[in-house]
């Protein structure tokens, strides 16, 4: 062995050697055990991060100890075509070029994007190899293939004849900038320093009097239909029925009373503006007021206020009316005041809660069943508290909009008749209508919302619809490990969809793995600056290190604050690890050994003979239990303190003062078994240096550390 141990000259050839043998294919293992993962499938757009980091690691580390305990095993990794994102990236290409998706028109613009994706789109599986995970390449998928488009069309299918598709016009948050409807949980939030403004609005009957409105968006009152109060609180109840008159507008509205108002909230008289407001709307739909739009899908007033407002962004018309309101004296005061606004999540731009056309699913059923597998355990959660937030999620879920306004994706299988008005579903292109008998219908525009696709995930990637063997063999998978940010996005919306239609949960349980902050606390972002680049960190201290220095801290925490000292000592334990193995490669004669357990002839001998079984013991009882750190630090104790620290010292006196071949044979044995049964231990940590050392020990019937057999107690 080389004196030192380099990653650079190992890493990159210990997993073309993995590769070429095929040891990630379930083909190695002939068991009758089952054992499988989907990998939750990174968009197209993406590089690797530290979340993916994290958890690649995690995964890796369970495939490559089931695959050692004999388990027939699979990870099938993929990619999803992220819609929204993917039409981004490609729409910025064109406007470097002086062009829209318009100028190309629909169908030119989806070629470009499949040319973007044969040239990048798989750019974040290669990073996945740096790390070492152990992906059945073979396997990989992608949500836009032509079979898994088929799976798409099939689900909305069922869900369309079972009448759980609908068409509505509904106030949904929607994105001016990528033109499309967002879910609620596609929508973050950002903390701004804004104003809370009140305003008076005047009694119809004596416009002497006024009731004090609270606002942080002063211009939507274009917009309003009422104002709200609620029936309970004394200071108002007795006006509702007046009516009041809607500044600058100069229309009478009604004031209301209902519950949903806080009467905390400013002056606890609220302005109704239905169109633009989602507790506004809930409100307007119990009172039947009318739905204003005054906000178009480009994100600038419209026709339907004053002709001085038309054509003004919401900041600019903020400013207008607040002064139009201060000269005519119904502007009460404005206050400092901080609050969240939500803004898309893949731009960043403003969201507008618009009216909109949109298809939803109905959620009723689906949530039941998911309830149902969650209370009664199917699906286990860890932490359990997740279990729990996701109950209390579906619970109270609203019906899903599935539509989105793009060109990028699943198009709906929805068709219109140009005559009747009329919406019918078809797989393919009707040759005639068949409502008007008459008309060519329109396909509807619309394209599903990446995650009514990614939903199907966990048996689509194994060929569902059709019962492949496959399906057969690896459906439902044994494990997912997700981020807390998609839970309600997508691990129940799995659950529900895996029930729906394979009668069977995708996933037996769900490991919610931590979020990486930096070591202050900050969100890792590329944009703000506090990202950490995985990849920089493997070609800084290699990549057992760096899987060394992340599972560490896997400490069972919501968090974890990233500390780069941890990959340092990942570094020096791996040459650690690397000396201690050419010690023992020096001191062995030049013969192959077999590992059957040694008996132990001296006292030394069967301590660390004893310590090495409590050390599988504690090793499997940690993973089992997904606490990866405690089971990293349990073999990093014991391989450091107990068998460098002070076994090879002991055993390096031993053969010194060895009277006879026998007891330098014994000691021999020692050394290589708990060596090899260590580097068995640390392999689904760090695979490339004990794989590397494994291969240079002297060893009978010796194939591959990635398939060897995990240690037992015995």
């Amino acid at each position: 062995m080389e004196k030192q141990y380099n990653p650079k000259l190992v890493e990159e050839r210990i997993y073309r050697f993995w590769e070429r043998k095929k040891f990630f294919s379930p083909g190695v293992s002939s068991s009758k055990k089952k054992y499988s993962i989907v990998i939750p499938p990174p968009n197209i757009t993406g590089s690797l991060h530290m979340g993916h980091a994290l958890n690649a690691v995690i995964q890796d580390i369970l495939i490559r100890q089931k695959r050692m305990q004999g388990f027939k095993t699979v990870w099938v990794p993929g990619i999803d075509h992220a819609g929204i994102a993917t039409q981004n990236v490609v729409e910025k290409q064109l406007k470097k070029e002086g062009k829209t998706r318009f100028d190309l028109g629909r169908k030119k613009f989806i070629e470009r994007v499949w040319e973007w994706k044969k040239k990048s789109g798989n750019t974040i599986l290669e990073q996945f190899k740096k790390i070492g995970v152990s992906c059945d390449w073979s396997r990989t998928r992608f949500t836009m293939d032509k079979e898994y488009s088929k799976a798409v069309v099939l689900a909305f299918s069922h869900y369309f004849k079972k009448g759980w598709i609908y068409r509505d016009k509904r106030v949904v948050n929607w994105c001016p900038r990528c033109k499309t409807s967002l879910s609620d949980l596609e929508v973050e939030y950002k903390e701004e320093k804004g104003k809370l403004w009140y305003i008076r609005y005047r009694f119809a009957e004596d416009t002497r009097k006024f009731i004090i409105v609270a606002t942080t968006r002063p211009e939507t009152l274009l917009g309003d239909a009422a104002v709200a109060v609620n029936p309970r609180d004394k200071r108002y109840k007795n006006l509702i029925g007046e009516k009041v008159i809607l500044p600058v507008v100069e229309r009478e509205i009604p004031i209301i009373g209902d519950h949903l108002v806080d009467p905390s909230f400013g002056t606890g008289a609220v302005k109704v503006t239905p169109a633009h407001d989602f507790l506004d709307y809930q409100i307007a739909k119990k009172h039947n007021l009318e739905l204003i739009q005054i906000i178009d899908e480009d994100g600038f007033l419209n026709k339907d206020v004053p002709k001085s407002y038309q054509e003004l962004n919401p900041r600019e018309a903020r400013e207008k009316i607040v002064q139009e309101l201060r000269e005519s004296g119904l502007l009460e005061k404005e206050e400092d005041y901080i609050h969240q606004v939500p803004v898309c999540y893949r731009c960043g731009s403003l969201i507008e809660p618009l009216p909109s056309e949109q298809w939803f699913l109905r959620m009723t059923d689906l949530a039941k069943i998911a309830l149902e597998a969650i209370k009664n355990k199917k699906v286990k959660f860890y932490p359990q508290r997740w279990a729990r937030i996701s109950s209390d999620w579906l619970k109270k879920v609203r019906d899903w909009c599935i539509s989105r306004q793009i060109w990028w994706g699943h198009q709906l299988p929805v068709w219109q008749c140009k005559n009747k008005n009329k919406f019918f579903f078809s797989d393919k292109k009707p040759s005639r209508c068949p409502i008007c008998k008459k008309c060519k219908p329109s396909r509807v525009e619309d394209v599903f919302d990446t995650w009514f696709s990614s939903a199907l995930w966990p048996f689509v990637a194994f060929g569902w619809p059709k019962r492949t063997k496959d399906f057969k063999e690896f459906y439902p998978t044994d494990v997912l490990s997700t981020a807390r940010d998609i839970i309600f996005l997508w691990v129940i919306r799995m659950i529900f969809s895996g029930l729906e239609f394979t009668k069977k949960i995708p996933f037996r349980k769900v490991i919610i793995h931590a979020t990486v902050l930096t070591k202050e606390g900050k969100r890792m972002s590329k944009s703000l600056g506090t990202g950490i680049d995985p990849l920089l960190l493997i070609e800084k201290y290699g990549a057992d290190a760096t899987r060394f220095g992340i599972c560490w801290q896997i400490s069972g925490l919501q968090d974890i604050r990233f500390d780069e000292t941890k990959l340092l000592a990942g570094k020096k334990f791996c040459n650690k690890v690397w000396n201690a193995s050419r010690f023992v490669l020096m001191n062995l004669e030049k013969k192959e050994f077999s590992l059957n357990k040694p008996k132990g002839r001296t006292a030394a001998d069967k301590k660390i003979l004893k310590e090495l079984e409590r050390v599988i013991a504690k090793v499997d009882r940690n993973i089992s239990k997904f606490e990866f750190g405690k089971a990293l630090q349990e073999i990093y104790r014991f391989f450091w303190n107990k068998f460098c620290d002070i076994y090879i010292e002991k055993a390096k006196k031993q053969i010194k003062n060895a009277k006879t071949k026998k007891e330098v044979k014994d000691t021999q044995r020692i050394l290589i078994y708990v060596l090899v049964n260590s580097l068995k231990l640390l392999h689904p940590f760090i695979p490339f240096i004990t794989e590397e050392i494994y291969q240079k020990l002297p060893l009978k019937n010796k194939k591959a550390l990635i398939i060897e057999k995990w240690p037992k107690q015995k």
